[in-house]
């Protein structure tokens, strides 16, 4: 049976490219995207990274914005719309991200969407 991590198993952080906790203006309108968040470079099977994002759009208009999950392949993009202003909208939640991958964001509108989020890392509690 799995065994659940347990609270002391992880640390809330902040996404590696947000200064200061702030949002990431998503500035790229094409692949590779916006880095967002470069997670533990560990291959360890109880190491990782959970994001959740958060994504305010700007713009007077929905606005496409495309995830690349760890690499810039098809399989790796997930595409949404986000509402025109209105405010935060959940787009990931604790979704896994590991060995030193990458998160980036591009849209179809530049500079109108701000990503918002946080990492729970997840490493084995050491003594």
């Amino acid at each position: 049976m799995m065994q659940r991590p347990e609270y002391r198993d992880y640390k809330l952080r902040k996404l590696s490219a947000s200064e200061k906790g702030r949002g990431i203006l998503v500035a790229a309108s094409s692949s590779p995207g916006t880095l967002l968040h470069q997670a533990l470079d560990s291959t360890a099977a109880n190491e990782w990274d959970a994001l959740t994002l958060r994504v305010v759009n700007l713009s007077s208009s929905p606005v496409k914005l495309t995830l690349e999950w760890g690499g810039t392949d098809a399989a790796d993009q997930v595409e949404l719309t986000i509402p025109a202003e209105s405010g935060f909208s959940q787009v990931v939640d604790r979704h896994l991200l590991q060995d030193g991958a990458q998160l980036r964001a591009f849209a179809a509108t530049a500079n109108v969407l701000v990503v918002h989020g946080y990492v729970q890392r997840y490493e084995p509690n050491k003594p």
